[in-house]
C-alpha cells in the first residue's frame, strides 16, 4: 500500500484535554456514558485516553528504528511482571496530576481507580520482575528492544492462605480486558510439534507436525521523561481449527472443542506443576512455543530491511533471560538451515553472536535440563540440531586440548549419566556469544563452580552485570512521600541517574531533614498498618520495627531461619515479660509453587507461630507476625516502603543477586543478611556499619560441608535453639495435629540442614540483638536509613541496561531528533 500522511488529533495533556479525551473515550471506546459508568468503566476510559498519548511516541520510535537500520534487542523471559500499568504510564508521561485533576471534574477518585486495575499476572518473582524493570530502562534509554513471552491468560495463581495454609485459585487478570494491549491477528506464526524428519534434497525436513497458531499482542512500554518506546510482545496460543463441526453435528460437543482446548492451553497458565509427565510436557511445549513465534517474528522482521542474511548479526540480539528460552537457539538454526537455506557453518557463526545468555542460579539442581526421550517425541529436528552442535563443540573441545575422557563427558550438552538429558544452560553457553552472571559474587562462583570447565574453555565469554530496579517504579510510584522529600532536598533527576541520591548524603545530621526522613517512613507504615487491620483485624503499632522477608517462599531463602528467632523471641519476652522489649511486626510475603510440599508446610508453620504469638496476652504489642497473601508487585508496593528491616539470609553461595535487597534499602530499610548475592555489593556501596551482616561465607560453607556439617551438634549446643525446634517437633504451635511439622525438625536437625540454617542460627540472633539495640538509637537508625537510600546508585537498573548494551548486545540507542 503507498504511504499516505494520516491527518490525526494532535492530543496535548492540559487537564481540559485529558478530561475531553476521557468523555470521548468512555462513550466512544468502552460504550458508556457517566450514568451507567462502573468505577471500572471509568478506569477503563482513563487508561485509554493514556494509551492514547503512548502511541503517536510509539510508532514514531518504530519508524525511526526503521529509518536508522538500527540493531534491535529481542529480550526473551518466561515472566514479565510488569505490574499495574495506569500509574506507571501517567508518571512516565508527566501527567499524574493533571490526569487526577481531570478525574476529578468528572467526579471520579483516581485512587480509587487505581486500586482497581489488576497485577498483569504474567510472573512469579524476581526472574519476571527484573524483565520488567528493564524494560522500562531500555525504553528510557532509547535502547531499541522488544520483550518478548507468553500471554498467560491465568498466570500463576492467587494465592489464598484458608486455615493458615496456601490454596491455590486461577489469577483471571484478564477478566474485565486489557486496555493496554493491541491484539495483532494478522501477526501470526504456526509452531509445530512432534512428526519426524525426512532427507530430500540433501535437506532435512519437518514432516507429520501438528500446530498451533502464535498471536501477536503488544503493549507500548515507555520510556521516562523521553518519547522513546518499546514494545513488549506476548503470544497468545490459537488452534487451527476453532470447532469439529463434525462431532458438533453428532451431538459430540466435548470432542468437538477438544482440539481447541489442547492447543489453547499452551498459553492458559504460567509454570504448570511439572511433577507430572503432563506437565512436563506442557511445560516444554509451553517454552518452544513462544521462542519458536519469536524467532519467526524477528527474522521477518530483519527480512523488511534487507534481502540477505549477510547482516543478520550486525541486526540482531537475542538475550536469553536464564534457561527456559533457551530453545530458541535449535530453533533459530533450523529456520535459518532448514527453511532459508543458509549453509550451516553461517548459521552458527550467526547464531553465536546473535545469542547471550543470563544465568540466574547457583544450584546445579536448578539448571534446567530436558529429557531425551521427551524432545525427540515432541521436537525431533531440534534434537537433532542439539547433537550436531554438541559433536561439533566437543570436537573443536578436543581439538584445543581437552582430551580428557572424563571432561568430555561433563562438558557434553548431553547428560550421558543415567537417563539422557540435555543440559540446556550448557547449550546457552557454547551457543552465546556472552553469559553474564547478576552479582558480583554470583559471577565468580558461577566460573569457579558449575560452569568452571567452560570458563576454562571460554576465558573471554563470561562477564558479571549486577542487577538493578527501575527507581520509577520502586521509590517515586511506591512512596510518594520519600519520593517528594527526596525531589524537596536535591531536586527530580535522581529519578534519571539514580547516582544523584549519593547528595543525600550531605543531610544526614540535617535534624530537619531526619524528622522528615521519618515522618515519610512512619506515614508509609500507617498506611500499610491500615490495609493490614482490615484484612487481619489485628492492630500494629506504626511505631514498631517493621521486619519484612517478602520473596519466594523457597528452602534456600530460609524463612525458617527467620522463623526460629521469632520463636526464639516469643520464648524470651514470655520469660522476660517485665523487661523492656523493642516492638516488632514481623512480616512475611511470598507464593510457594504448587508442588513444593515443603515450600507450602513452611507456609503453615508461619502461619501457626503467627496465631499463637499474636494472641498471647503476655506478648501483647512487643511482638506480631503476619503472612501477608498473594504476594506481587502491588502489595509490594504497599510493603517495601513500609519496612525498616530488610531480611536477605539466603545461605551464601545461593542466591545469584537479589533485587528485593535493592527496592527496600532504595526506601530507606536497613539490609539484616548473609554476604550472598548482592548483599555484599550493597554492603560496599552503604558502609559495613550500615547493615547487618552476619553467618557463613560461601567458602565457608564449602568448607563445612566438605567437613561433614553435622547440624545437631549446633542442636544440642544451644538451649533456646534446641527449644524452638522442639516445640516446632511436639506440636507446641499446632495442638490439633503435634506431628504437622515433624518433617521440619527432622529435615533441620536429622537430615542434613542442606542450607545450614542451624549453623548460622547463633549468629542471626547475635545480629538482630544489635538491630534492636540501633533501631532504639533513633539518631543512628536514621543515619543508616538515609545512607542506604544514598547508596543506591549502582543498583538502578538503568545502569544495568547501559552496561548490557555495551558490553554484551553492542547496540547504541536510537536518534530520536
Amino acid at each position: 500500500m503507498t504511504a499516505v500522511d494520516l491527518e490525526v488529533d494532535q492530543l496535548n495533556s492540559s487537564v481540559d484535554a485529558l478530561r475531553r479525551s476521557l468523555s470521548n473515550r468512555l462513550m466512544y471506546g468502552v460504550g458508556k456514558d457517566a450514568v451507567a459508568a462502573r468505577p471500572q468503566d471509568w478506569l477503563h476510559a482513563a487508561a485509554l485516553a493514556v494509551r492514547d498519548r503512548l502511541v503517536a511516541r510509539w510508532m514514531s520510535t518504530t519508524r525511526r528504528q526503521y529509518e536508522q537500520d538500527v540493531k534491535r534487542v529481542y529480550y526473551l523471559s518466561m515472566e514479565f511482571l510488569i505490574g499495574r500499568t495506569f500509574t506507571n504510564a501517567l508518571l512516565a508521561l508527566g501527567i499524574y496530576e493533571p490526569m487526577k485533576e481531570a478525574l476529578a471534574g468528572v467526579g471520579v477518585d483516581m485512587e480509587a481507580l487505581i486500586d482497581l486495575e489488576p497485577d498483569a499476572a504474567l510472573g512469579n518473582g524476581g526472574l519476571g520482575r527484573l524483565a520488567a524493570c528493564f524494560l522500562d530502562s531500555m525504553a528510557t534509554l532509547g535502547v531499541p528492544g522488544f520483550g518478548y513471552g507468553i500471554r498467560y491468560e491465568y498466570g500463576m495463581f492467587r494465592q489464598q492462605i484458608v486455615d493458615g495454609e496456601q490454596v491455590e485459585t486461577p489469577d483471571y487478570w484478564l477478566r474485565s480486558g486489557n486496555p493496554w494491549e493491541f491484539p495483532r491477528p494478522e501477526i501470526q506464526y504456526p509452531v509445530h510439534f512432534g512428526g519426524r524428519t525426512v532427507q530430500r534434497d540433501g535437506h532435512v525436513e519437518w514432516v507429520d507436525t501438528q500446530h498451533v497458531n502464535a498471536t501477536a499482542y503488544d503493549t507500548v512500554i515507555p520510556g521516562f521523561a523521553t518519547s522513546a518506546t518499546n514494545t513488549l510482545r506476548l503470544w497468545s496460543a490459537r488452534a487451527p481449527e476453532e470447532l469439529d463441526l463434525s462431532a458438533f453435528n453428532q451431538g459430540d460437543y466435548q470432542r468437538a472443542v477438544e482440539t481447541r482446548n489442547a492447543s489453547e492451553n499452551v498459553s492458559r497458565l504460567l509454570y504448570p506443576d511439572d511433577s507430572t509427565m503432563a506437565g512436563r510436557e506442557l511445560r516444554l511445549r509451553q517454552e518452544y512455543f513462544f521462542v519458536s513465534a519469536t524467532m519467526q517474528d524477528l527474522i521477518r522482521r530483519y527480512l523488511r530491511t534487507h534481502s540477505t542474511f549477510g547482516r543478520f548479526s550486525e541486526k540482531v540480539a537475542v538475550h536469553l533471560n536464564d534457561t527456559h528460552p533457551v530453545l530458541a537457539i535449535p530453533e533459530l538454526m533450523r529456520l535459518l538451515v532448514d527453511i532459508h537455506r543458509v549453509p550451516w557453518d553461517k548459521a552458527l557463526a550467526h547464531v553465536q553472536q546473535v545469542f547471550s545468555y543470563t544465568n540466574h542460579t547457583l544450584m546445579p539442581e536448578a539448571l534446567e535440563t530436558w529429557d531425551v526421550e521427551l524432545l525427540s517425541r515432541m521436537l525431533p529436528r531440534h534434537l537433532e540440531i542439539i547433537f550436531d552442535i554438541n559433536a561439533e563443540f566437543l570436537r573443536k573441545a578436543s581439538e584445543g586440548g581437552a582430551h580428557d575422557p572424563e571432561m568430555i563427558r561433563r562438558i557434553s550438552l548431553v547428560d550421558e549419566y543415567g537417563q539422557r538429558r540435555v543440559r540446556m544452560a550448557y547449550l546457552a553457553i557454547v551457543a552465546s556469544h556472552k553469559v553474564n552472571g547478576v552479582s558480583k559474587l554470583h559471577s565468580q562462583l558461577m566460573t569457579r563452580d558449575i560452569f568452571s570447565d567452560f570458563a576454562r574453555l571460554f576465558p573471554d565469554r563470561f562477564t558479571n552485570v549486577t542487577n538493578g530496579i527501575t527507581p520509577r517504579r520502586w521509590l517515586a510510584q511506591a512512596s510518594p512521600s520519600l519520593a517528594g522529600l527526596i525531589d524537596d532536598a536535591i531536586g527530580p533527576r535522581w529519578r534519571a541517574d539514580l547516582f544523584e541520591l549519593g547528595a543525600l548524603r550531605k543531610l544526614r545530621g540535617d535534624a530537619s531533614f531526619e524528622e522528615a526522613f521519618r515522618a515519610a517512613k512512619r506515614s508509609n507504615k500507617v498506611r500499610l498498618a491500615h490495609r493490614l487491620a482490615h484484612h487481619t483485624g489485628l492492630t500494629f503499632d506504626p511505631d514498631a520495627l517493621f521486619d519484612m522477608q517478602v520473596k519466594r517462599i523457597h528452602e534456600y531463602k530460609r524463612q525458617l531461619l527467620n522463623v526460629l528467632h521469632v520463636i526464639v523471641r516469643y520464648n524470651r519476652i514470655r520469660a522476660e515479660p517485665q523487661r523492656e522489649w523493642t516492638p516488632r511486626v514481623v512480616l512475611f510475603a511470598g507464593k510457594a509453587a504448587s508442588a513444593y510440599r515443603m515450600a507450602k508446610t513452611i507456609i503453615k508453620l508461619i502461619n501457626d507461630v503467627a496465631a499463637k504469638v499474636n494472641h498471647d496476652p503476655i506478648v501483647g504489642d512487643r511482638l506480631k507476625v503476619v503472612f501477608v497473601p498473594n504476594y506481587g508487585v502491588s502489595l509490594a508496593e504497599l510493603l517495601i516502603p513500609a519496612a525498616n528491616l530488610s531480611e536477605q539470609i539466603s545461605t551464601a553461595g545461593t542466591e545469584a543477586s537479589g533485587t528485593g535487597n535493592m527496592k527496600l534499602a532504595l526506601n530507606g530499610a536497613l539490609t539484616i543478611g548473609t554476604l550472598d548475592g548482592a548483599n555484599i555489593e550493597i554492603c560496599d556501596s552503604v558502609g559495613p556499619e550500615h547493615i547487618f551482616i552476619f553467618g557463613h561465607t560461601a567458602d565457608q560453607v564449602d568448607g563445612l560441608r566438605s567437613a561433614g556439617y553435622r547440624p545437631r551438634q549446633f542442636y544440642e549446643q544451644n538451649a533456646e535453639l534446641r527449644m524452638a525446634l522442639d516445640q516446632i517437633r511436639t506440636g507446641f504451635f499446632s495442638p490439633g495435629d503435634p506431628a504437622r511439622f515433624s518433617d521440619i525438625f527432622h529435615t533441620l536437625v536429622d537430615w542434613g540442614d542442606h542450607y545450614m540454617v542451624l549453623a548460622d542460627f547463633a549468629a542471626f540472633v547475635e545480629a538482630q540483638e544489635a538491630v534492636d539495640r540501633r533501631f532504639v538509637d533513633v539518631p543512628s537508625w536514621t543515619a543508616s536509613a538515609i545512607e542506604n537510600v544514598a547508596g543506591m546508585g549502582m543498583f538502578s537498573s538503568d545502569r544495568a541496561i547501559a552496561e548490557y548494551a555495551r558490553d554484551i548486545w553492542r547496540v547504541k540507542p536510537v536518534e530520536l531528533g
